[in-house]
């Protein structure tokens, strides 16, 4: 089942163009967007594959079934009451059956958790690219050996370092257990680099090793020195290498360059969602009513333009942050929308669908 599918048997209830269309916050190379509600057609919904929503290949176009839909709406999820929220002039097609879905029958004080908590996310999202795009990870992956020390007196220097500065090499060392003391090894060096006396290196292959190697070592021999590896320290490394380069891959490269461009290093579509998020939840606690087709559009482009610092943005979005948490304290929405109204609404279009589609085929 695919979205042809449920234009060319008529089982849609709403269509619209949703996202910076719907916002008001487009350019001119804005993508357009498509959302709707559809019914499954009623020998599916009484089988045994439910099929709970219908995209295309990019995603940019998703159709949630009304049952779905109705979940969607009792969590207060963003994308479910924009739906309802939709401007008249993105409405692509609204069967007469949709107009009882209004949004105020859903709108509670869940709004304050799925609208800015949700712009929470986004913050920290924007936190972690402007991290990503001031420290970038250089191509050439770190060794376990980056990560390795050896005792010297008192202190300690890196392996590499110590390694060069004795003019010996890590064929010619070996390593062994220290009891009782975790990622602590004693280090033996075989004097002659001819007879390394069966030692093994610190690492099988410095490039592909995730951890130290171990030697037998021969009775008698007495360490050089102890050495010790940041395991913590290093996997931390992976993660955070792993991330940046996956990351890399597949970044939106018009949003990235324009994240270039603009200087800030944070990505600018990110934070105008933040702000829309968060006076979008600061409007439903306040006056119960939700818009979409945003009247603070110019302010919202200018973030998008990257025309503010990304600190200052941070801040004001934190400002933001406790005062929907304030409002939300006060506000006179209901603790949640009402389910079994929902349920009954549900179960009204439903039948009547059902009904008007057996009697015009």
């Amino acid at each position: 089942m695919d979205i042809d599918y449920l234009r060319q048997h008529n089982l849609i209830l709403f269509e619209a163009i949703s996202g910076s269309r719907a916002y008001g916050t487009d350019l001119p190379h804005s993508d357009t967007d498509l959302k709707g509600v559809f019914v499954l057609p009623e020998a599916d919904f009484f089988g045994l594959d439910y099929v709970p929503q219908v995209a295309n290949a990019t995603n940019d176009e998703v159709f949630y079934e009304l049952r779905r839909f109705v979940e969607l709406l009792l969590k207060n999820n963003p994308t479910a009451l924009e739906i309802l929220g939709t401007p008249p002039d993105c409405v692509v097609y609204q069967h007469p059956l949709f107009s009882a879905f209004r949004p105020e029958n859903f709108l509670s004080r869940l709004c304050r958790q799925t609208f800015a908590e949700y712009a929470v996310a986004q913050i920290r999202k924007a936190r972690g690219l402007n991290k990503k795009i001031n420290n970038p990870e250089p191509p050439a992956r770190k060794s376990v050996l980056d990560f390795c020390y050896v005792t010297v007196g008192a202190g300690a220097m890196p392996a590499e370092k110590w390694l060069l500065r004795r003019g010996v090499a890590a064929a010619q060392c070996g390593l062994a257990n220290v009891p009782h003391l975790v990622d602590l090894y004693a280090l033996f060096v075989a004097p002659d680099p001819a007879s390394s006396l069966g030692y093994r290196g610190l690492v099988r292959d410095p490039e592909t090793s995730n951890d130290v190697l171990l030697s037998a070592v021969p009775k008698g021999e007495v360490p050089e020195a102890y050495l010790s590896f940041n395991r913590n320290g290093y996997s931390t490394y992976c993660r955070v290498y792993k991330e940046y380069w996956d990351w890399v891959g597949r970044r939106n490269a018009e949003r990235y360059e324009n994240t270039v461009q603009h200087g800030k290093n944070y990505d600018a579509k990110n934070m105008l969602h933040v702000f829309r998020l968060l006076r979008t939840a600061l409007e439903i606690a306040a006056t119960g009513e939700l818009r979409v087709r945003r009247p603070d559009r110019d302010f919202l482009l200018r973030v998008r333009r990257g025309e503010f610092e990304y600190e200052a943005l941070v801040a004001e979005a934190e400002e933001l942050v406790e005062q929907v948490e304030a409002a939300y304290a006060q506000s006179a929405l209901p603790e949640a929308p009402d389910r079994a109204a929902a349920e009954e609404l549900l179960r009204r279009v439903r039948r009547q669908f059902y009904a008007d589609y057996n009697a015009s085929t």
